[in-house]
């Protein structure tokens, strides 16, 4: 090869040398600019593939474990941004207070955050308090019906647009509708299917409607305008659903056996 083909070689090996750290370092500054990796979190015993839970040895859940490999693979601590609902973590998102999480996605989240794949879909659906003679959406969609939802949050969205009659109210956290459920305050509690049931089994005489009213999605999310942490995060889910990430995460948090339901 004739030394000036070497020497423009040899020039684009070490320019391709030099950028490679300055890809890592610019995103590292974008996605960890504190030098933690920063997770928001939302709290409740509810579990599942989006709810996280405190414990004596600090926070457990699916995001948590997701969070804690993704911090590795970048090589930076994590850090735990908690809050009480999806709806305060989407407020925050443009207030520089975390950098990634998994949360529920509809449109007018889209607007407000970047996400990546989703890694859980679920039915949402109403379950009512002891001693109710609601059997189904017709019977629940009435005048003086008074139904919860978890506030700012893409469930009690789509129950606000499916119920016409009932009235629909937001509270902050999950433990206070619960609680409004058992003493009968509240004829209904809207959210996912499979928290219902662990509800279900909680509260004797309550039952959980069979119908569905929506869909919900559940996907890794950045701020706006953070590009370069999006393409990580869509990728890091995307090898965390081929090479076991996922359904370790699943497994370590009370969801043995249960199916990854992707789009």
């Amino acid at each position: 090869m004739p030394a000036r083909l070497w020497s423009i070689l040899a020039g684009l090996i070490l320019a391709a040398t030099i950028a490679m750290p300055a890809l890592a370092d610019g995103l590292k500054d974008e996605i960890a600019p504190t030098g933690k990796l920063r997770v928001a979190i939302a709290i409740s015993p509810a579990g599942g593939a989006f709810w996280s839970t405190k414990t004596e040895a600090g926070y457990a859940g699916v995001p948590v474990d997701l969070g804690k490999e993704m911090a590795a693979r970048l090589g930076v601590a994590v850090e735990y941004v908690v809050y009480q609902n999806s709806g305060q973590i989407t407020e925050a998102a443009g207030k520089n207070a975390w950098d990634v999480t998994f949360v529920p996605k509809d449109p007018e989240r889209e607007s407000k955050m970047l996400f990546g794949p989703i890694y859980e879909v679920n039915d949402a659906t109403y379950i009512v308090k002891p001693g109710s003679s609601v059997t189904n959406f017709v019977t629940l969609d009435r005048p003086g019906i008074k139904v919860a939802a978890v506030n700012n949050t893409t469930t009690m969205r789509g129950a606000i647009a499916h119920l016409k009659n009932a009235k629909v109210a937001g509270y902050e956290s999950y433990d206070e509708i619960v609680g409004l459920l058992q003493s009968g305050e509240i004829d209904a509690f809207a959210l996912s299917r499979d928290k219902l049931d662990r509800i279900a089994l909680k509260i004797p005489g309550t039952r959980v409607l069979d119908e569905t009213f929506k869909k919900t999605v559940t996907a890794v999310a950045v701020p706006l305008g953070h590009a370069q942490a999006q393409a990580f995060v869509t990728k890091f889910m995307k090898d965390a659903m081929t090479n076991g990430t996922l359904r370790k995460a699943y497994d370590n948090n009370g969801l043995k056996g249960s199916p990854i339901r992707t789009e």
